[in-house]
């Protein structure tokens, strides 16, 4: 190769080069589309809703899920905070489009001999739960829910010996390939309703859009880390 051509090459290597690092720079700092972290796989489940059936995690695959934990009788502030922001997501959730991605709400008791499925199936209903969108579901075996709740979705609470049960209420978002896309907890961060809804729009926009070559935008924005604040 003649001289002349090997300075061509080079020059063609480092415009090429400047044009990707400074497209990549660009993508970072403008954030052009913006996505939610991809943090975890959600656990594995079986539960007994509301209504006597049966839900598995394998029943959630291509919807949105939204769980949350608490339990009947708990009183403390943050459980009502919860069931308030609940309310607030149901009456909102129309807002966002979801472009035909089915969005479900699911509260799973960490109080199961108490909150029988009779006793969910009335707490659902005195709050004004809506029976199309909001589930009430119980997991029987305490080493299971341990697991599930504890473990996978990693939502703390622990029996006392007078019997009231310590619990931080969380709300844990799952996308239809059962990957945690957000953990919302009103002891490290401010779990309210808009803030939500912000993240299952962001999450619903990115289900629509990234499909052909469109999805590698999306990848983009994750590999730069573009969140949704």
């Amino acid at each position: 190769m003649s001289q002349r051509w090997k300075k061509i090459a080079l020059y063609t290597f480092y415009t090429v080069m400047i044009i990707v690092v400074g497209g990549a720079f660009s993508f970072k700092v403008f954030q052009p589309i913006q996505v939610l972290p991809r943090i975890r796989l959600a656990p594995g489940f079986s539960v007994v809703m509301d209504d006597g059936e049966r839900l598995t995690n394998e029943d959630m695959r291509g919807k949105l899920a939204l769980y949350s934990f608490t339990y009947t009788r708990c009183q403390e502030p943050d459980c009502q905070r919860l069931i308030q922001t609940m309310l607030e997501l149901q009456d909102k959730i129309d807002t966002v489009d979801f472009g035909g991605t089915e969005i479900q709400f699911v509260t799973i008791t960490v109080d199961p001999e108490h909150d029988t499925q009779e006793a969910l199936r009335a707490y659902a209903e005195s709050i004004g739960a809506d029976p199309a969108l909001w589930h009430f579901a119980r997991i029987d075996d305490p080493m299971l829910l341990k697991y599930v709740v504890g473990g996978g979705f990693e939502t703390y609470y622990d029996e006392q010996e007078d019997g009231r049960i310590q619990l931080d209420p969380s709300f844990v978002l799952v996308d239809g390939w059962g990957i945690v896309r957000g953990e919302y907890h009103y002891r490290t961060l401010a779990s309210d309703s808009d803030r939500i809804l912000r993240h299952l729009d962001a999450l619903a926009e990115e289900i629509r859009n990234s499909t052909g070559v469109a999805s590698l935008a999306y990848e983009a924005a994750h590999y730069f880390l573009c969140y949704t604040p």
